[in-house]
């Protein structure tokens, strides 16, 4: 993985100037459509087209179980990680009409939910086999004929693995990154607040390396693991990837730690309602594209965010250049 990550393919330029220049000469005023101007130009960048599209779009959601979540993080219990899996290959979750409303390709993928990661109070969550072949896994969703990947989670106790994972990365306590998570408050979040840093402690030496992908074994989760690998093998194909939420996110930032390009080729969906997700957004530096309130996960957000790409690319496509409409360009 470390190999992978030194040779990351950059953006195409020449795609990103093309639709730079043609937008120049759409009937609109230079920037009028604001961010979906910015989207246009990503895509093209980093599907390596001068004419973007989003005709293909696939939510990937990885589930994963915690050995955290035996200490009692979470307002529901470890076993409705397995059952929400079941609903989602039976359709009847929210990711599931999210999907049929935009007319994508839905894949579950679950890691080895019968052996949760151990309790990263105690030590390791995984080993670096473990968290590796978690990656290598998530790498399988990039496949070719994708226009955008859309990534999310499903796991209890991942907004405690979450936490842990975002201070061991950048810094600070519990109390910086925890949040209610599936609905903790009171003496409930206090715990869960001491539970992470009882983690920090525990992995101090970790921390001390520096290194993120060690950091990811010791206090990750297995499917944020597979997202990590998910967004490399879509960054090799040249995929652009919509990121959901705090979770999600945080997975990814292990490679924005590693290198400060790595996510060039993503956009976060939207800011989650949980707390450290706009501490997150500021230490990785993006800009969510919604801001909904939602806090659910399962790339929930991620989908939702599915029509602004499809918006960009009809509006880069399909509008006509003043000469073509006969409409008199801006003065010089």
């Amino acid at each position: 993985m470390r190999r992978i990550l030194r040779a990351l393919p950059g953006p195409d330029l020449a795609a990103r100037t093309e639709v730079v220049r043609r937008q120049a000469e759409l009937t609109k005023p230079p920037g009028a459509l604001g961010r979906l101007e910015e989207i246009a130009e990503w895509l093209a960048a980093w599907q390596g087209r001068a004419s973007p599209r989003v005709e293909h779009p696939r939510i990937a959601v990885f589930a994963g179980t915690h050995g955290v979540a035996a200490r009692g993080v979470s307002a529901y219990p470890p076993e409705v990680t397995g059952q929400m899996v079941k609903n989602f290959l039976a359709g009847g979750a929210a990711i599931n009409q999210l999907a049929a409303a935009i007319d994508a390709d839905l894949r579950i993928y679950e890691l080895d939910l019968a052996h949760p990661t151990l309790d990263f109070t105690q030590g390791p969550a995984m080993s670096e086999a473990r968290a590796a072949s978690a990656m290598a896994y998530g790498m399988m969703a990039a496949e070719p004929g994708i226009d955008v990947l859309c990534l999310g989670e499903m796991g209890i106790a991942n907004t405690t693995t979450a936490a842990t994972l975002c201070a061991a990365l950048f810094g600070g306590s519990g109390a910086d990154w925890a949040g209610p998570g599936t609905g903790v408050t009171g003496a409930a979040l206090t715990h869960k607040i001491a539970v992470i840093d009882e983690a920090l402690a525990q992995h101090k030496k970790a921390i001390a390396t520096r290194d993120p992908l060690v950091l990811l074994a010791a206090v990750g989760g297995e499917e944020l693991a597979a997202i990590a690998g998910a967004v490399v093998a879509a960054r090799m194909g040249h995929i652009p990837v919509l990121l959901d939420g705090y979770a999600c996110t945080a997975a990814a930032s292990v490679l924005h730690a590693v290198d400060r390009r790595a996510l060039d080729h993503c956009l976060v969906a939207h800011r989650s309602a949980e707390p450290g997700h706009a501490r997150l957004l500021q230490a990785i530096g993006q800009r969510p594209l919604l801001d909904m309130d939602m806090r659910l996960g399962e790339a929930s957000a991620a989908a939702l965010a599915v029509p602004l790409l499809k918006a960009a690319a009809a509006c880069h496509n399909g509008m006509a250049t003043f000469a073509q409409a006969g409409v008199s360009a801006k003065d010089a």
